[in-house]
């Protein structure tokens, strides 16, 4: 392993000790500075350091840990462009994303090409992705949703386009904005500032994109946790079940005006819809009726999840009776 001259014994324990917290641990830059009394910007740089010296590998062995036979009837059943199901253990949630973020890591270096422009809506599975990305090809990197702040102190969206484009070397478009705020006469203003309306313009352009699914309950969506008890009333009224980077679902597939967006700084339905190819990485088996909704919606086309979601995806459908393979 290659070590600079001035790296000691103790600057590498802190640099490994670093790098599991945040790759085997789950951890967040914030969490991880707050813990060593560093800054985020010295957390970053030992997170780059583990990686260039080859404390830290990233290697996607498939042998044994993508199920071929779930992810083709996966594929199959729902008409997806892309179906990869991880057989891993789903008893440790920070684990769970780790796998899942490698395996979706490596799905986009095999399909984003120079001629693609990638679009990243957040999520913790969405950043987990982005922390096992380590190739891709030079393509354009826009950002689909603002920040939501976490019990973490970490919002992860701006961090999560940045480290991406810097891997091809690519330009990034992003924004310093909430993704819910107050009003909507706020939400009209800051759309209209020139950071977020020069990044809302590269939309259009945007042929892939990587989000993740939340089911519209407590600690299931960052949204769900954003939004008023009250707003959380209506769109259950609404029926919606699911939202995909801040667009709501109902179970059929609909996807409903609210008035919760009339204060999110994020990408619509249509926009969203428009994108060619949209991969979803959700997670946890809870989640089954929503990922089928998002399915439904046509909002998405790719999955990559693990072989318990997999399974009940496939129960669920097969439950519903005749007719449900089509899920448009």
């Amino acid at each position: 392993m290659a070590r600079s001259p001035a790296a000691g014994p103790a600057q590498m324990v802190l640099t490994a000790s670093v790098a599991r917290r945040y790759y085997l641990d789950g951890r967040s830059k914030i969490e991880i500075a707050e813990e060593y009394s560093l800054s985020r910007f010295k957390v970053a740089r030992l997170l780059e350091v583990a990686r260039a010296s080859g404390l830290v590998k990233i290697e996607i062995s498939y042998p044994g840990e993508v199920d071929l036979e779930l992810s083709g009837r996966l594929q199959e059943r729902f008409g997806l462009t892309h179906s990869v199901v991880v057989d891993t253990p789903d008893d440790d949630i920070h684990s769970l994303r780790h796998h899942l973020g490698i395996a979706a890591a490596a799905l986009l270096t095999e399909i984003v090409t120079a001629d693609d422009v990638l679009g990243m809506g957040w999520s913790r599975s969405v950043s987990a992705v982005a922390a096992a990305l380590t190739e891709l090809a030079p393509t354009p990197v826009v950002q689909l949703t603002g920040a939501l702040s976490r019990a973490d102190g970490d919002d992860g969206s701006v961090d999560v386009v940045r480290d991406v484009a810097r891997i091809p070397g690519g330009p990034a478009y992003f924004f310093h904005a909430p993704f819910v705020v107050p009003d909507p006469a706020t939400a009209r203003a800051l759309r209209r500032q020139p950071e977020v309306a020069r990044t809302f313009a590269q939309f259009r352009g945007v042929t892939k994109a990587i989000v993740g699914i939340g089911r519209w309950a407590a600690a299931q969506s960052t949204v769900y946790d954003a939004a008023t008890e009250r707003e959380r009333r209506a769109l259950h009224r609404q029926g919606v079940s699911a939202e995909v980077s801040g667009v709501f679902v109902t179970p059929d597939g609909d996807t409903p005006p609210t008035a919760l967006n009339d204060r999110m700084i994020g990408v619509s339905a249509a926009q969203l819809r428009a994108i060619d190819e949209v991969v979803a990485v959700p997670y946890e088996t809870v989640k089954a009726a929503a990922v089928r909704a998002a399915l439904r919606s046509r909002l998405v086309g790719s999955l990559v999840t693990h072989t318990s979601l997999a399974r009940a995806l496939l129960e669920t459908d097969t439950r519903t009776g005749p007719g449900t393979a089509d899920v448009g």
